[in-house]
């Protein structure tokens, strides 16, 4: 964590922290579970449990690593976002010995083709290649990276295939690495994932009223039915008709926009993950702790 040492200051670190839709205060994570999913795959029983349909073998799938975590000595179980199936769990034998040409490959954020074989859960990694042609993360856009794939991981379900959240990852890693406002291009993203994830309908829309939303109105976004008119007395969440609008646009010029998206993508978000820590936040702590 010690790069961001020279670079952050407290308040750039406060501000990082609303970018992130951080909520309260969580209870904090060892750093070395940090984006490691709550139970981790258990190799043999992947080997177990084949599912006919898998294709054999794959070459050169354009894809990015996630995450990745050791597996016996010298090898790793390595979580890949791929275009063409998604996410998939890949097993990297070797690839944490000296010599290994997967070693140096699998790195987050870089753009890979990746190839591997099997048709149980956990398939074998065969060939990692870099391709280049995006700019490293750095900093806090660094941490933003983190952030979308712990987000990722925790909400989108392997072997489902998203080529169009694909592209939109590669567009937010791009926009992040070349400077672009991280509270304009985290919220997008956001939603995007959470569309894909299934979980999240047209906004633009009314399902108990049937009417197409109001700009003039203001709703409150039920996770479970979409938009509907806000009661004078009801808790929670509130966002102008306009703000649903542009967010389904992807505009978000207007300020009052991005203060009340950044609200209910947290109110969403939070709901989704049933509780589930993000730890991210555990990351952005020890910052502040340097």
């Amino acid at each position: 964590m010690t790069e961001f040492a020279d670079t952050q200051s407290p308040d750039s670190l406060d501000s990082l922290e609303s970018i992130l839709n951080l909520g309260a205060p969580q209870t904090p994570v060892p750093p070395e579970s940090l984006l490691i999913p709550a139970s981790k795959p258990n190799a043999a029983r992947y080997r177990n449990s084949a599912i006919p349909t898998r294709p054999l073998r794959v070459l050169a799938q354009p894809g990015f690593v996630l995450h990745s975590y050791p597996y016996k000595e010298t090898s790793l179980i390595v979580d890949v976002f791929t275009r063409q199936y998604g996410r998939i769990a890949l097993l990297a034998k070797g690839a944490k010995r000296p010599h290994s040409q997967l070693r140096g490959a699998l790195q987050t954020f870089q753009p890979l083709t990746l190839s591997w074989t099997g048709k149980s859960d956990l398939q074998t990694l065969t060939a990692a290649e870099w391709v280049g042609g995006m700019l490293p993360l750095e900093k806090s856009a660094l941490l933003c990276g983190f952030y979308l794939n712990e987000i990722i991981v925790k909400l989108l379900q392997r072997d489902d295939p998203q080529p169009l959240l694909f592209d939109a990852y590669v567009a937010t890693i791009n926009q992040l690495a070349h400077g672009e406002p991280a509270t304009i291009v985290l919220r997008k993203f956001e939603l995007n994932l959470l569309k894909s994830a299934g979980v999240v309908g047209d906004l633009t829309f009314c399902t108990q009223q049937r009417t197409k939303v109001d700009a003039d109105v203001i709703y409150v976004v039920d996770p479970d039915i979409g938009a509907r008119p806000s009661l004078e007395t009801e808790q929670g969440v509130k966002v102008h008709g306009k703000t649903l609008l542009d967010m389904h646009s992807a505009d978000y010029s207007d300020t009052r926009t991005q203060s009340q998206s950044k609200l209910l993508m947290r109110f969403l978000l939070a709901h989704h993950l049933h509780g589930a820590t993000i730890n991210t936040r555990q990351i952005l702590m020890d910052l502040q702790k340097l």
